[in-house]
């Protein structure tokens, strides 16, 4: 086997279990590898580290397959790792049949992603050295987890880095486009051909779960509270009851007001009607995202309780904002003679929210969109706490690696101070279990989520 050598003042990333070795760490390549194929990879003594696989056209030269001696990735070799990766999913999400069953570096397998939706699994095939093994891939997943389909959706531009051209397509058996899966005990009809990334974001699974505590509670503040009541029968129950002594027989009377931004499939969305909000505002800038959400939202039985916006939601924030500071405006009653209140507003909006969630795409892709990034990252925060009624709750995430979690909480931080706000954090996640993450690999760090509470300073 052909045999990388390694420079001598590089950084010691490899043996802190990093599996990318970088074109400048490369001192000499000894033998005639073949491109996506294997080297050994020794430090500059000769000495044996690792065995990757090749690409002279990729900056990222060798990805870490082994820290052992390996002669080929054939199928027995794929049959072990994705043995393991299924016995990590049975641990961790135990009953499920919707997850990440491979996930790159994080499996110790560079450059390939399965997701499994039912009896179809997803795979995505990023670098030279997994597209070389395409067969071998499908034959292994096949014997470990039978599938009835393995639809292949490499259509991202990494895959041109790679010397690679992007491709889609049945790989085995019948791809239906449409799957229906199950998370959290909420039905999801999952578009395999023309879904976001795989169809589907696997990575907020228990992050979604985490906004439980935050759907309920808010009656009160519409007057409605539990008071004993007589029944026909003469007997005492407790029921809600409103300002003016009626009871209330909606059933989600305590629950919250909640809008979703990017809401792609409705994800967050179907979770906050599951645990018991009262009206959904589901918005997204697709019309095809948002018929996907239609789609799951009447699978769920939640239809009475979502509307649906198909807007930008930069936008719409702002729009919801300049409504609110108009209607402001005229209720000053020193503005009231330069107001004509005959008229309508100009602004249009003025919604607010107990509950706001952001989950946008990533902003910054790479290092060089950071600056740019944190704009983003600060206009939509900033509108979207405007919008979050007194001590409600703002959600928001962040995918972008480069958005580092000491810099996104900052940026947010700015956020609050220039909307006059108080945030206190009450939730701090990343990636959900099925996103194991390599102690000293940076890169697998991407995924922050908060949950803040939002309180004015002058309340």
């Amino acid at each position: 086997m052909a045999s990388v050598r390694l420079e001598r003042n590089r950084k010691k990333r490899l043996e802190m279990a990093h599996p990318w070795v970088f074109a400048g760490e490369v001192a000499s390549v000894e033998g005639e590898p073949e491109d996506g194929g294997l080297v050994d990879v020794l430090n500059h003594q000769g000495r044996f580290l690792a065995v990757g696989y090749y690409n002279p056209a990729s900056q990222i030269r060798i990805r870490i397959v082994s820290q052992t001696p390996l002669a080929e990735m054939n199928k027995a070799f794929f049959v072990d790792r994705f043995t393991s990766c299924l016995q990590h999913r049975n641990r961790f999400v135990p009953g499920a049949d919707a997850y990440r069953l491979v996930y790159g570096e994080a499996d110790f397998l560079p450059g390939l992603i399965v997701d499994r939706f039912g009896d179809i699994l997803v795979v995505q095939l990023l670098t030279l050295g997994m597209d070389k093994c395409r067969t071998e891939i499908v034959e292994a997943l096949v014997e470990v987890m039978a599938p009835r389909g393995i639809y292949e959706r490499s259509d991202v531009s990494v895959r041109e880095l790679e010397g690679l051209a992007q491709t889609t397509g049945v790989l085995y058996g019948e791809c239906p486009r449409h799957v229906t899966v199950t998370e959290n005990e909420l039905k999801l009809m999952i578009d395999i051909e023309q879904g976001q990334k795989t169809g589907y974001f696997f990575d907020q699974r228990e992050n979604r779960a985490s906004i439980a505590p935050l759907m309920r509670g808010w009656g009160e503040r519409s007057g409605i509270a539990l008071k004993e009541v007589e029944g026909e029968d003469g007997s005492l129950q407790m029921l809600p009851v409103n300002k003016s002594g009626k009871t209330v027989t909606f059933p989600y009377w305590d629950g919250a007001t909640v809008l979703e931004c990017f809401a792609h499939t409705g994800s967050f969305t179907l979770h906050a009607c599951k645990y018991g909000a009262k009206k959904v505002t589901c918005l997204d800038v697709s019309a095809h995202a948002i018929e996907s959400a239609k789609v799951n939202v009447e699978l769920n039985g939640f239809t009475e309780r979502v509307e649906f916006v198909v807007d930008d939601a930069f936008q719409y924030l702002r729009n919801q904002v300049k409504g609110l500071e108009e209607r402001s405006e005229r209720a000053t009653v020193s503005a009231a003679p330069k107001t004509d209140t005959s008229k309508p507003m100009t602004a249009g909006g003025g919604r607010t929210w107990d509950v706001v969630i952001l989950d946008p795409p990533a902003f910054a892709k790479t290092k060089s969109a950071v600056a740019g990034a944190c704009r983003g990252y600060k206009d939509i925060n900033l509108q979207g706490m405007k919008l979050v009624n007194e001590g409600g709750y703002l959600v928001t995430a962040s995918c972008s690696y480069h958005m580092q979690p000491d810099l996104f909480l900052e940026t947010i931080g700015e956020a609050a101070r220039d909307a006059g706000k108080i945030l206190r954090l009450v939730e701090w996640r990343a990636a959900g279990k099925d996103h194991p993450q390599i102690l000293g690999v940076n890169e697998g760090h991407y995924l922050k989520f908060a949950i803040f509470e939002v309180r004015s300073k002058n309340k």
